[in-house]
């Protein structure tokens, strides 16, 4: 079973890699969402070839990591524990407890977005208003919005209108023009659609805290497609047709994949790690560069420009914050798609 994370448990997270590199108020929102875990000895934490939304840190104890030829063993305290087990996706080795032990279990993708956030503008999650904290990060774990650059993501939650509501109260009339893009910051609201042969109405969906709507009209430029009510009195959060077109563009870079992405670098191009120092010295790609992204910014006119880059980082969002600064300076960039967990362990370096 998960357990909440106590005071001791705090001091242990803060000096994990890349958890140290947060802010204290970045920090403070992972912890709340950390679990630790007693683990009895024998037990498997993930299998080879299993995807998961976990970072897993050892905290005491001892776990074994097998990739079936070779086998390792990293003890709590240690060093080695100081880094996520086995951190590519898919996993590449299975994770078992060799002694009765504690494990952490972090959210892969709000570390991500936080690191993120905090390496790339001095832009804080508390200077968004909101009522419920609930809805902002249920919101980040959205595709559409997690593969946006940290640039967009700060300008939509800046950009972004209260609007409160009423039970009963239509937001979105079947047939109207699309006009805003919302977000569900309290209450519950009902999706409906209008059959055009029965002339019937259907209840499509149900809607709460942190679900979207209003997108697909703006993208589509195309009438609404769906009646949404209140349910209940609540709050909404509004992003106007303009901004939305604007902010969820595909941003200033190109994605490529692995095999791609090192062929252009056979050819000239340079691997550049946007992770933290002791990221990049705990696995890289063989001859990468490592310029971390929270010094991008005031080292952008000390990097070679005639060259072509290929960011890097684990998942590919820091990457891609990256791209879209040095994008913006002219630079010719490419971001690895899907980061370090894309690429097949035999290319990583020790």
């Amino acid at each position: 079973m998960g357990n909440s994370v106590n005071s001791s448990d705090r001091r242990a997270l803060a000096a994990l890699v890349p958890i140290n590199a947060l802010t204290h108020e970045n920090f403070e929102e992972l912890a709340r969402k950390a679990r630790i875990e007693q683990i009895k000895a024998g037990r498997i934490l993930f299998k080879a070839g299993e995807n998961d939304k976990h970072a897993v840190y050892v905290l005491a104890g001892e776990v074994e990591l097998s990739d079936g030829s070779e086998t390792s063993t990293v003890k709590g305290g240690s060093q080695g524990a100081r880094h996520p087990l086995s951190p590519q996706q898919p996993r590449t080795q299975t994770a078992r407890a060799k002694t009765d032990c504690t494990i952490a279990l972090v959210d892969r993708d709000l570390l991500d977005v936080l690191l993120t956030w905090d390496q790339s503008s001095s832009y804080q999650v508390e200077e968004v208003e909101e009522s419920d904290g609930d809805w902002m990060s249920r919101l980040l774990h959205t595709p559409s919005i997690m593969q946006l650059p940290a640039a967009n993501i700060q300008a939509l939650f800046m950009k972004l209108e209260q609007l409160p509501v009423e039970a009963g109260e239509v937001v979105i009339r079947q047939g109207g023009e699309g006009d805003y893009y919302y977000i569900i910051s309290e209450g519950r609201c009902q999706v409906t659609r209008i059959s055009p042969r029965t002339k019937e109405e259907m209840v499509l969906a149900e809607l709460n805290s942190g679900d979207a709507f209003g997108e697909e009209a703006l993208i589509s430029e195309n009438k609404r497609n769906a009646t949404i009510t209140m349910l209940t009195d609540g709050v909404l959060m509004r992003l106007g047709k303009s901004d939305f077109i604007e902010l969820m563009k595909e941003p200033l870079h190109s994605k490529l994949s692995y095999e791609a992405a090192a062929e252009r670098v056979a050819g000239g191009a340079v691997w550049l790690d946007v992770r933290l120092p002791s990221e990049h010295s705990n696995g890289s790609l063989p001859g990468s560069i490592n310029l971390p992204l929270f010094f991008l910014r005031k080292k952008a006119d000390e990097i070679n420009a005639e060259r072509t880059y290929i960011m890097v980082c684990d998942t590919g969002r820091r990457s891609a914050s990256a791209a879209y600064l040095l994008a913006e300076r002219g630079f010719d960039v490419y971001v690895l798609e899907g980061g370090l967990n894309a690429v097949p362990s035999e290319a990583s370096a020790a």
